[in-house]
């Protein structure tokens, strides 16, 4: 399988491109903790049917790890809405395969310009939800965190003002993609009535993976995925 690095936005952002010149891409988008050549995996699996596959590496992540740009929506959207515009300008068929919160960040940013097509795994699809939960796993009152602007917690993560004020002024109110789902049903970060609410609103397929858990990585879960892509797509 043909594989080229790449930088893009003014040789900002690492790139990987995956497979024969094709006028057809998957961008992928990895979630927390992962990196752009988690990608190669399902560039297995749609190279061989004429697509060609496009993954980058988000803000602090990958070949980003330590830089200057956090993990943050403000930081990425943006360049996501970039990748968007110079994928437009090379591939006339644009498909998304977004992880976690790589799917977050994906319905602020191309809400507007709807896909070919999407599929989604384990998507955080409330992110105002979530983070109301983590406070309440850490204690955390939303006038203390208020008061505080960040508070660090005892499970990695920091509560952040700043980012539930930005997650409330930029609600998903539109996703027009044609788009599947897996959804595992084990998640602790993505409850089922939260996908099953987000599916039936905006006309999603959703799969749910039974024992499954937000991270797929074991081997019986990566050929659950595995399947679903293969289906899929």
């Amino acid at each position: 399988m043909d594989t080229m690095t790449l930088t893009l936005n003014h040789a900002s952002v690492p790139a990987v491109l995956y497979g024969s010149p094709s006028p057809q891409v998957w961008l992928c988008l990895h979630g927390k903790g992962g990196r752009k050549e988690e990608a190669e995996s399902f560039a297995q699996v749609v190279c061989p049917k004429g697509w060609q596959v496009l993954a980058i590496d988000l803000p602090g992540h990958g070949a980003r790890s330590g830089g200057p740009e956090l993990f943050t929506p403000w930081h990425a959207v943006p360049e996501l809405r970039d990748l968007l515009s110079l994928s437009g300008q090379k591939w006339n068929r644009l498909a998304l395969r977004a992880v976690s919160l790589g799917a977050w960040f994906s319905l602020l940013a191309f809400q507007d310009r709807p896909l070919d097509r999407a599929l989604f795994v384990s998507p955080v699809l409330d992110m105002e939800r979530l983070i109301q939960e983590m406070m309440s796993w850490a204690g955390v009152t939303e006038s203390r965190l208020e008061a505080e602007g960040e508070i660090s917690t005892e499970f990695g993560e920091t509560l952040s003002w700043p980012y539930l004020q930005y997650v409330r002024a930029h609600p998903v109110s539109r996703w027009e993609t044609p788009t599947r789902i897996l959804w595992a049903q084990k998640d602790h970060l993505v409850p089922r009535d939260t996908v099953d609410r987000f599916a039936r609103r905006f006309r999603c397929s959703l799969t749910a993976a039974e024992g499954m858990e937000h991270w797929f990585h074991t081997p019986e879960q990566l050929a659950v995925l595995r399947q679903w892509e293969e289906e899929s797509t």
